[in-house]
């Protein structure tokens, strides 16, 4: 293997041409970076070669995100669901050829740590836990953004096969609320109508009690990813009882928002409504449906019912720069930062 090389992308078409190509992540689209970059972060791309000069073969890329911070510390660096690696690409080369996923990892951080000030360079590959190994420079990261432990849907399965895996009583109410004549679900299709699911948002977090962004940074959603970030609603009446808000790339589907009114609680909304979202994924032809996390609450059990197993991905990891001591130690900060990453 020669030596890595990163180098920025700029070209909003290469680039997701590129992260699809690979099986990336919704998360490290171009749209999630320009959503980001509107909302007090900055997003920067960089592709991985394995060489040097442009005909040399891309084997990762990363979006970095970073969210400036009080001085002496410089900037916070997070790869949401990445680096991505072109060992996904499913090309001639052998996976025996392509470099180590920590190798990927190891440039992308050493680029960031030459071209900036970085208290920490944090990665959460959309990897398998023990399949992303990392050099003894990584650290495991003590405050994490998204949860480690979720549950993704093989979407290669039969739709059969899919139900067989659930919860007998997920079933159930699957095929009763789907029969509901009262409840029709279809798309989301302008900002007046996310508008109106956003009222059932704001009551499921008063409900739950968890935090929401301002109702722009939704909007900015909906339109920066455009059709990778679709919305589907069950109506009664013509008004939304339930929601869900997704991102998308050519492999994974990825759960971002939802939620339900008491009405759409009555009648269980949720369990016909992700059900038509699961088989519209797979009817496009992607290869997972990632539930979003687990995180031991009620949504949580709603969620494991869909399937016999969980999953549990590689997790968060830093690799250290200046000041890293300090920011780990100083958590107020760190943990008002990787909060308003976990609302997405």
């Amino acid at each position: 293997m020669t030596s890595l090389t990163v180098t920025p992308c700029t070209d909003r078409a290469v680039w997701d041409s590129t992260v699809r190509g690979m099986g990336g992540h919704p998360l490290q689209l171009w749209g999630w970076g320009e959503l980001k970059a509107a909302h007090r972060w900055s997003a920067e791309r960089v592709l991985v070669r394995d060489g040097v000069g442009p005909d040399a073969p891309v084997v990762g890329a990363a979006q970095l995100l970073t969210r400036a911070l009080p001085r002496p510390l410089g900037g916070f660096v997070y790869v949401p669901r990445g680096p991505v690696l072109a060992r996904r690409a499913g090309d001639a080369a052998s996976p025996a050829a392509d470099p180590a996923p920590g190798a990927v990892a190891d440039a992308v951080a050493d680029y960031v740590q030459r071209t900036r000030r970085a208290v920490a360079v944090s990665i959460e590959p959309d990897e398998d836990a023990g399949e992303f190994p990392l050099a003894a420079r990584w650290r495991e990261a003590e405050t994490p953004v998204l949860p480690a432990r979720t549950l993704i849907l093989d979407l290669r399965k039969s739709e059969d096969e899919l139900l067989g895996d659930m919860a007998k009583k997920h079933r159930q109410y699957i095929r009763k609320s789907g029969r509901e004549e009262s409840l029709q679900i279809r798309p989301v299709e302008t900002i007046e109508q996310l508008d109106v699911c956003l009222e059932v948002y704001r009551e499921t977090s008063e409900r739950a009690d968890f935090g929401l962004h301002e109702d722009s940074y939704y909007h900015d959603a909906f339109t920066m990813l455009g059709d990778d970030s679709p919305v589907w609603a069950a109506y009664v009446d013509e008004r939304p009882v339930a929601f869900l808000f997704m991102a998308k790339s050519d492999r994974t589907a990825f759960e971002l928002y939802g939620g339900m009114d008491e009405t759409g609680q009555r009648l269980r909304a949720n369990y016909a409504l992700k059900w038509h979202v699961i088989r519209h994924m797979k009817s496009l032809g992607i290869e997972r449906y990632d539930f979003g996390g687990l995180i031991n609450d009620g949504v949580t059990t709603f969620k494991t019912g869909f399937a016999s197993h969980e999953n549990l991905l590689a997790g968060s990891w830093d690799r250290p720069g200046a000041g890293y001591a300090l920011w780990t130690k100083g958590l107020p900060l760190a943990k008002r930062v990787v909060r308003a990453l976990r609302r997405r």
